[in-house]
């Protein structure tokens, strides 16, 4: 074999090892059974200021930054007035509220009139888990 063809084979067998290793990073991580994120305060229905506060709740898992793969942990995703859950599969994107110190409060400024909460855990890599471990969607009112 030419030196040129052995270079080509190794680039070959480079790009397919890196692709496979893309492929098996994205995979999402496994949420153990009876998982729940939920909102602490405020709650469905309260009416609350423009300075609003959210707490987070999570029960049969852990919190962990992002970039830190363990079994079992997560970090926070907040959706403020989204239609749509995030993608399954692929990380989430500029569109949320990414909590990737390990946060589990923030504070948020909202205009008044009514907004929706959810929260969305993502793994490592800001992808949801598998099965999802996501939140009711709460209603709050904003004067």
């Amino acid at each position: 074999m030419t030196n040129m063809k052995k270079a080509l084979a190794v680039a070959a067998a480079a790009i397919s090892a890196l692709g496979l290793a893309a492929t098996l990073a994205a995979q999402p991580s496994t949420a153990p059974e009876g998982a729940k994120v939920y909102i602490v305060s405020p709650q469905h229905g309260d009416t609350v200021g423009t300075n609003v506060t959210v707490v987070f709740g999570l029960s049969n898992m852990g919190v962990a930054p992002a970039g830190i793969a363990m079994p079992n942990t997560g970090h926070h995703h907040l959706l403020i007035n989204k239609e749509e859950l995030p993608a399954a599969g692929q990380p989430m994107g500029a569109d949320v509220t990414h909590f990737g110190l390990g946060q589990t409060q923030t504070s948020v400024t909202l205009e008044p009139g009514q907004h929706t909460l959810q929260l969305v855990l993502g793994d490592h890599l800001h992808i949801p888990h598998s099965p999802p471990v996501m939140s009711e969607k709460i209603t709050i009112t904003v004067e």
